[in-house]
């Protein structure tokens, strides 16, 4: 998924424009990117947690296991 279908689907569910959508998805990721730069981590709850390193570092949660047709737990 590219940047502009993130803003799209946000353009989309907040019934704003695509430029409007994409200004806002540009300032997050500046946000994300000073926190990282001043040394302090960033964590999206449901997401992950991006850490401050030479290299960008980021971690996914773990996926918890949904339900199955037959109620059983999916590996």
């Amino acid at each position: 998924m590219k940047k502009q279908d993130i803003a799209l689907r946000l353009a989309r569910k907040a019934r704003v424009s695509r430029a409007a959508a994409a200004d806002r998805l540009d300032r997050l990721i500046h946000d994300i990117l000073a926190e990282l730069k001043k040394g302090n981590p960033v964590s999206l709850p449901g997401l992950g947690t991006f850490t401050p390193g030479k290299r960008l570092n980021f971690e996914f949660e773990a996926r918890k296991p949904k339900d199955g047709p037959r109620g059983d737990k999916k590996r």
